[in-house]
């Protein structure tokens, strides 16, 4: 058996999250028809982590076992071949067969935009939140600054646990010592012409936990939060202290670290 890794980038607006589910279109169901198309074989790649329906990703990585002989520079071919324009595979290598996409993870990086202008370009909806009304993005840097460091996130986690989790300090603790205690490397706004841009870098994110903190910050850049306030939520450990939900569209997976 040899052990593959995928290097993809897909346009999420179209399915149902990378999870494969009956009777929705998803990445995961779309990449493993493609390499059973290839293989022969029933295969079932495991992502870095599962993405939601609409968030889209410049750099996911899957990993998968086949019997397959195919060189890698051929599958990759293949690949591009068979699946839709939305999915685009980058990179095929074998690697040591205890390597997991998921497991194996060190570090994500995530990317949320907003786009500022009155007016959004057709071509850009679906992949920006447009948000045209004022905001205090000097107050948004500062609550962005506060949310670095290891802190428990349950406030800006998705109240559904059983699908809280993609990374792999969480997904090898048992059931009774699981933790949404999670450390954020780096966590900033920046301007991007008439963008304005979330990066956040951690060892791991809970289910919907950037587009909470997207949520909050824009709470605080309208003034109905202070940029003081992130400190209080994220000690209340609570999802009902925290905003609302900020939209998929403007969510991006840039990438995973081994």
């Amino acid at each position: 058996m040899r052990n593959l890794k995928l290097t993809l980038s897909y346009d999420g607006a179209d399915f149902s999250g990378w999870q494969v589910q009956p009777d929705a279109l998803t990445v995961q169901g779309t990449l493993a028809s493609a390499i059973g198309r290839i293989t022969g074989e029933k295969v079932l790649p495991q992502g870095s982590g599962r993405t939601d329906a609409g968030v889209h990703a410049l750099a996911q990585v899957a990993t998968f076992t086949t019997e397959s002989s195919v060189p890698p520079e051929n599958f990759l071919k293949a690949l591009n071949d068979i699946l839709p324009a939305s999915v685009r595979v980058f990179e095929v290598a074998e690697v040591p067969a205890e390597f997991h996409a998921r497991h194996a993870a060190r570090a994500k990086t995530y990317r949320y935009r907003i786009y500022r202008e009155s007016i959004c370009p057709p071509f850009l909806a679906r992949y920006v939140w447009h948000y045209p009304y004022p905001l205090d993005e000097e107050a948004m840097a500062r609550a962005a600054a506060l949310v670095a460091g290891e802190h428990d996130f349950t406030s800006f986690a998705a109240v559904d646990p059983d699908r809280g989790r993609d990374d792999a300090s969480a997904s090898a603790q048992s059931a009774t010592s699981a933790t949404n205690v999670r450390k954020i490397f780096s966590s900033a706004w920046s301007r991007a012409g008439e963008e304005l841009v979330y990066t956040v870098r951690g060892s791991g994110f809970l289910h919907h936990m950037v587009r909470n903190l997207a949520g909050v910050f824009i709470l605080i850049g309208k003034g109905t939060l202070q940029a003081a306030d992130v400190t209080r939520i994220i000690e209340a450990r609570s999802r009902s202290a925290a905003g609302p939900t900020a939209p998929a569209n403007g969510l991006y997976l840039v990438g995973v670290e081994y």
